[in-house]
C-alpha cells in the first residue's frame, strides 16, 4: 500500500517558489468563526485552515501553486460572476456555459440551528459545496488535491464508501463525493454531468487521525445544513442593522467579515485569515497575521460588539505590552517556518 509523503517543494531559478498570480482580491472569503476559507472567481479552494484560523493549511494555493486546491469548474470556457448570498458569508458562483448554467455555493458550516451572537460556538469544521444546473445541461470538472501542512504532506487518498479518505499528518480528511473520483497519487480527478434542477452536494471534514473518522454526508444533508447555515447568518445581520446611510450594504458586510474573523471560543480577533503574503514581491514583510493583533483587535473592537477577548487582562508585567497573541491566549512562536516565504527574501513566520 502507497504511504502519505512528506515533500520540500524546490524553488525556482530566481530563488522564489512558485506562487500563483491571481491577485489576492481574487478570493472571496467563508468562514464559520473559527476557520476560513479563500475561493476564487473560478471555484477553486485555494486556501483552506482547519479547525482554527491558525491551523496549518489543508489547501495553500495561495502560497504555492503545487501546495493543495479543490476545484470545482465547467468544462470549457464559461462566464462567471457570484455573490454573496444576501446578508450571509455563504458564496454563489454563478458558471454560465454554452448548453447551461451552473451555481456554486461554497459555505463552511456553521453549528447546527446557531443563531445571532452564537455563531461559532458548535461550528463542526465541515467546508461544503452545492452544484446546481438551474438551466441547459452542464459538464463539470472537480479536482481535488489536499495537501495538509502547507503543502509538505502528500497524503495517501483511499476510496469510502460515498467518497474519499486522505491519510496523513495529525488529521483524517473525509470528502463526501456523489461523484466518482479517479486517485492518481494524492491527488483525484473527476467529471460529471447536470441537467436542470439537478442537484450534488459535497461535504470535506477533518478530525484527529487518532479518533473516529469523519461520517459521510448525503447531499440532502449538505442542503439543510447550507440553507441553517444561511438562516444563522442573516440572524446575526438583522441585529446589526442599525447604519443607515450611504454605502449600507457595504458597511454591512463589513461587518459580517469581522465577524467571520472572530473566533468564536474566546472572541479573539485575527488581523487576517492569511499567513506568509509579503506586502511586495520579494518583501520581507511576511507575517502570520493568523494572530489577535492588539491594535487591530482594538479597532474591531469599536466598530463591533466588544468580544469576550481581552489580549491584557490577567497577564504578567512581561506579557503587557505583547503586540500580538494566539486564539486563545498563548504566545506566538517566533519560529521561522521552512517551507513557505513565497516570493520572499526571508522565511515565513508560522506557528508552531
Amino acid at each position: 500500500m502507497a504511504a502519505a509523503r512528506t515533500v520540500l517543494a524546490e524553488s525556482g531559478a530566481d530563488g522564489l517558489r512558485s506562487v500563483s498570480a491571481r491577485p489576492i482580491g481574487d478570493h472571496a472569503l467563508l468562514s464559520d468563526c473559527r476557520s476560513a476559507a479563500l475561493v476564487t472567481s473560478e471555484g477553486s479552494v485555494d486556501w483552506l485552515c482547519l479547525p482554527r484560523f491558525d491551523s496549518p493549511a489543508i489547501f495553500a494555493r495561495l502560497l504555492d501553486e503545487d501546495a493543495g486546491h479543490w476545484s470545482i469548474r465547467t468544462v470549457g470556457p464559461a462566464d462567471v460572476s457570484r455573490s454573496y448570498v444576501q446578508e450571509t458569508l455563504v458564496l454563489e458562483t454563478t458558471f454560465r456555459a454554452t448548453g447551461g448554467t451552473a451555481v456554486v455555493r461554497d459555505a463552511l458550516a456553521l453549528g447546527r440551528r446557531e443563531r445571532g451572537h452564537a455563531l461559532g460556538e458548535a461550528s463542526p469544521g465541515i467546508l461544503l459545496r452545492q452544484v446546481t444546473c438551474t438551466e441547459g445541461q452542464v459538464s463539470l470538472d472537480i479536482a481535488y488535491a489536499p495537501r495538509p501542512e502547507f503543502g509538505l504532506i502528500h497524503p495517501l487518498l483511499s476510496p469510502v464508501r460515498g467518497g474519499l479518505a486522505a491519510y496523513g499528518g495529525a488529521h483524517v480528511l473525509r470528502l463526501s463525493s456523489p461523484v466518482e473520483l479517479t486517485v492518481s497519487g494524492s491527488t483525484a480527478n473527476g467529471r460529471f454531468n447536470l441537467r436542470a434542477s439537478d442537484r450534488l452536494g459535497f461535504a470535506l471534514h477533518v478530525g484527529p487521525a487518532w479518533g473516529s473518522e469523519p461520517v459521510r454526508w448525503r447531499a440532502g444533508r449538505v442542503r439543510r445544513r447550507l440553507n441553517d447555515t444561511i438562516e444563522g447568518w442573516r440572524s446575526w445581520s438583522r441585529q446589526h442593522r442599525g447604519y443607515v446611510g450611504p454605502w449600507q450594504d457595504e458597511v454591512a458586510h463589513s461587518g459580517r467579515v469581522l465577524r467571520g474573523l472572530t473566533f468564536a471560543p474566546t472572541g479573539a480577533i485575527v488581523a487576517a485569515p492569511t499567513t506568509s503574503l509579503p506586502e511586495r514581491p520579494g518583501g520581507t514583510r511576511n507575517w502570520d497575521y493568523r494572530y489577535t493583533w492588539v491594535r487591530d483587535a482594538s479597532f474591531t473592537c469599536s466598530s463591533e460588539d466588544a468580544p469576550a477577548f481581552r489580549p491584557g487582562r490577567n497577564r504578567t508585567p512581561a506579557e503587557q505590552g505583547r503586540e500580538r497573541f494566539r486564539l486563545q491566549g498563548e504566545r506566538p512562536s517566533t519560529r521561522a517556518g521552512k517551507v513557505l516565504g513565497v516570493r520572499c527574501e526571508n522565511q515565513a513566520r508560522t506557528p508552531c
